[in-house]
């Protein structure tokens, strides 16, 4: 009687234990192991929000169902839109890059950020909230990707090596623009629009290559601009130069439902919202870095200043800027896109910011 009771004492611990080691190799399989490619690992948004997100913060709220490998766009050194194609080709799983280096494969993208188009943070907001549903359908469409989140850098102004009276006086000088967009405000201008990757600037503006280039003002600043640099234009000429975090489509329709839902929700609220909130600091933070502009006694958050030259924007650039936006950046765009296209951004952007565009 008792060896039946041990048999079956025996065959119980059995059973749990080989129904333990099947709920591990589940466990096992079901974890997605993802290489995010997150943006520049220089600035703020990498270091202080992207990467915690995806090495400590979402893996851990997801108990283990993701195991990342984490990487930067200066890193992979991949111009472009080949760090999207190569997500579609399963080579990354997540990639974190500015809207602006994709509009070549994609112009319907270059809708959300025209030079100009939004002069403050709350309006490049609700351009974002109106037009995020053509973003994430186009993305779709195009790379195969769904959008997660995107998120500001701060306003994309213009360095120089000489000194300038306004707008007018770039006629006939080189400048990196950091878009096709920006590129045809500036040749508007009757500069030229050159295409350089943001890690190359540092050495053009140095070796004279380019006159000036266009980023934004803390993003210059922490990448070297300002000691290769004379003076700063603080109109954002090249918009809010928005970051996209996009997942390959066929990793995202491998979570549940649920999972999907705490991914997109936790992305939001830990990366996207923080994003906006100190992009309009970052904006004043990093002309302060340049210019040396705090007051006595205030301290410098990100290192010691540069000594910059501030031009101070008249208003009657501010109003030849839009007259460009509207006869040459609009039209220009709306070109490169088919019809359905324009009346989505007249139905969204258009609404909020007064224009609508002829096609």
């Amino acid at each position: 009687m008792k060896n039946i009771v041990f048999k079956q004492v025996i065959s119980k611990l059995i059973i749990v234990v080989l129904i333990l080691m099947l709920f591990v190799a589940s466990s096992f399989a079901e974890q997605q192991k993802i290489v995010v490619v997150g943006s520049w690992n220089s600035l703020t948004l990498y270091n202080a929000l992207e990467k915690p997100f995806w090495t400590k913060t979402l893996p851990e709220a997801m108990n283990g169902k993701i195991d990342v490998t984490m990487t930067s766009l200066g890193q992979i050194n991949v111009t472009g839109a080949a760090v999207l194609r190569q997500m579609e080709f399963g080579l990354f799983g997540v990639v974190s890059t500015v809207v602006d280096y994709v509009v070549s494969d994609c112009p319907e993208l270059a809708g959300l950020d025209l030079p100009v188009l939004a002069p403050d943070i709350a309006t490049a907001r609700e351009i974002l909230e109106v037009y995020r549903p053509v973003l994430s359908e186009v993305l779709e469409k195009n790379f195969n990707a769904k959008l997660l989140s995107i998120a500001p850098y701060p306003a994309q102004i213009l360095f120089l090596n000489e000194k300038v009276s306004g707008l007018g006086d770039l006629k006939g000088k080189k400048i990196r623009a950091s878009g096709w967009t920006t590129a045809r405000f500036i040749e508007a201008l009757g500069a030229t629009g050159v295409n350089i990757s943001f890690g190359e600037v540092p050495q053009s503006l140095q070796r004279g290559i380019v006159d000036g280039a266009v980023t934004g003002s803390l993003s210059g600043y922490s990448a070297g601009w300002g000691e290769v640099t004379s003076y700063i234009y603080p109109l954002a000429i090249g918009g809010w130069d928005y970051v996209m975090t996009v997942m390959n489509m066929d990793i995202w329709n491998k979570f549940n439902p649920t999972d999907q839902k705490l991914i997109q929700s936790l992305i939001i609220k830990e990366v996207e919202m923080p994003a906006w909130d100190i992009t309009e600091k970052e904006t004043q933070e990093g002309i302060d870095h340049l210019i040396g502009g705090k007051k006595d006694g205030e301290k410098y958050t990100y290192g010691e200043p540069n000594n910059l030259g501030l031009i101070e924007v008249v208003p009657g650039d501010i109003e030849l800027a839009h007259q460009i936006l509207l006869e040459k950046v609009l039209p220009a765009w709306a070109s490169q896109v088919d019809k359905a296209a324009v009346e989505r951004w007249n139905d969204t952007i258009g609404k909020v910011v007064g224009i609508q565009i002829e096609k």
